[in-house]
């Protein structure tokens, strides 16, 4: 397995849902971590074959070239032969996220678009563009910040929520582009005297284990990040033991869960 990171929020239930699969089935799994070094990369891929690996499974890794060993990419958006795709329905996402917000009445939606070395990033943000001008919903490039840096922790939104506010420019709602930046999102608001939600709602994305327990707990879109690893886990070890007909890409359903920290727009009703 080659994975971006292991010990964060998203790729440790991924992980999780692999391992649990493949004990079942009396597989043993090595793995290696990136951290999205391209050097690292090439080399992990090159040893991992070298240790007679039958096939491998990436996490939030883009596979920039057909492989030699059968290959299902986590989070996997380039079309090559020999590889599988497990992917998120971004559009159903979209729509499930901006419709609730709008169903909210906020109007001044501030947006953080997710580093670009994250696998899911572009198609994220493609699908949140589209379905915003499909339902009318302005997306102003002044409430737009570009996350640009992989801290696995709450850091990861603090200071794009600071550039936020820093620009002077009042939103009623903000859509994280992960549940870990929603959260430190969370806590430069409230360091700058707004209430979420009562001010400000806040919604993430994946639906972590910590999202229902932080205060207030998060509005988000869950993936299921544990299925998504058993999925992939069988779909390896079934084209491992000689099935020939296997798909290029498996696209797994969102769900919108509501908790605390959306509601409606100020001066609403």
């Amino acid at each position: 397995m080659i994975a971006e990171e292991i010990g964060d929020s998203y790729g440790s239930p991924i992980i999780s849902g692999i391992e649990q699969y493949l004990r079942k089935r009396d597989y043993f799994f090595l793995t290696v971590v990136h951290r999205h070094d391209p050097l690292l990369l090439t080399r992990y891929s090159q040893l991992l074959s070298e240790r007679g690996v039958e096939g491998i499974i990436t996490v939030d890794t883009t596979v920039q070239e057909a492989p030699a060993l059968p290959t299902v990419a986590v989070a996997g958006h380039k079309k090559l032969k020999g590889v599988t795709n497990i992917t998120l329905d971004h559009r159903k996402a979209a729509v499930l996220a901006l419709n609730h917000l709008k169903d909210m009445s906020h109007e001044r939606i501030a947006f953080m678009k997710g580093n670009p070395v994250s696998s899911d990033a572009q198609d994220r943000w493609d699908a949140i563009c589209q379905v915003a001008a499909e339902i009318g919903m302005k997306i102003d490039p002044d409430l737009t910040v570009q996350i640009d840096t992989d801290d696995p922790t709450p850091k990861l939104g603090y200071p794009f929520a600071k550039q936020l506010l820093g620009r002077k420019k009042p939103f009623t709602a903000l859509f994280a582009y992960n549940d870990i930046s929603a959260i430190g999102a969370i806590r430069a608001l409230q360091e700058q005297g707004l209430r979420v939600p009562q001010d400000v709602s806040v919604m993430g994305f994946d639906d972590i284990p910590g999202a229902a327990f932080h205060t207030p707990s998060l509005t988000t879109v869950r993936q299921p990040l544990n299925r998504m690893g058993e999925v992939a886990a069988q779909v390896l070890l079934e084209r491992i033991e000689g099935k020939k007909d296997y798909p290029s890409e498996i696209a797994i359903e969102p769900e919108l869960v509501v908790r605390e920290s959306t509601a409606k727009a100020p001066g609403t009703t």
